[in-house]
């Protein structure tokens, strides 16, 4: 075999594995926990004793709704994730569980931003998603809001009361009594 031809097949062999290298450079900030790259934004639940302001993190399309909190170990004090759509989601289109590994409260919230449901939803611990528990509000709406488990109660938030976000027109400002 000539040096030459040689010298090219053990470049042909090796190539491939340099083309990977400078993609595995970007590998972590690829895969960046979603957390870091979602939108935040301030609200406040509207209730009767006053209101209780969250910050949230917006998951406003199909891929950021698919992955919400999966994964992820806490959820941290006066935080949440906000999932807003475009259009209604009919009464039977709910959440479940799947790949989470905290408990969370959920409020349904119709286009006027009132609370239409509240559910508490606990980890599914199976690793088959159809095993896994599905939460529907029986209320068509157009966001849901996720905090950790208990916060709606202990709060005294309830169905009704109203989601206020900063500089969106058509959700309610105040609880109307």
């Amino acid at each position: 075999m000539h040096v030459t031809r040689r010298a090219f097949l053990k470049a042909a062999r090796v190539l491939p594995f340099a083309a990977v290298v400078p993609l595995a450079w970007y590998l972590p900030v690829m895969a960046a926990p979603a957390e870091k790259r979602l939108e935040r934004i301030a609200l406040a639940v509207h209730t009767a004793q006053g209101p209780h302001r969250l910050d949230v993190e917006v998951a406003n399309t199909a891929p950021l709704r698919r992955q919400g909190l999966m994964g992820r170990a806490s959820l941290e004090e006066g935080h949440g994730m906000l999932f807003v759509y475009s259009r209604e989601q009919t009464a039977r289109s709910g959440f479940w569980m799947y790949q989470t590994l905290i408990p969370l409260d959920i409020a349904f919230i119709n286009d006027s931003g009132a609370i239409v449901e509240i559910k508490t939803m606990m980890p599914c611990e199976s690793a088959s998603p159809s095993d896994c528990r599905t939460y529907a509000p029986g209320e068509p709406y157009h966001a849901a809001l996720e905090v950790n488990a208990g916060y709606f109660a202990e709060r005294g938030i309830r169905i009704g009361d109203c989601v206020a976000i900063a500089g969106v027109d058509g959700y309610c400002d105040v609880r109307t009594p």
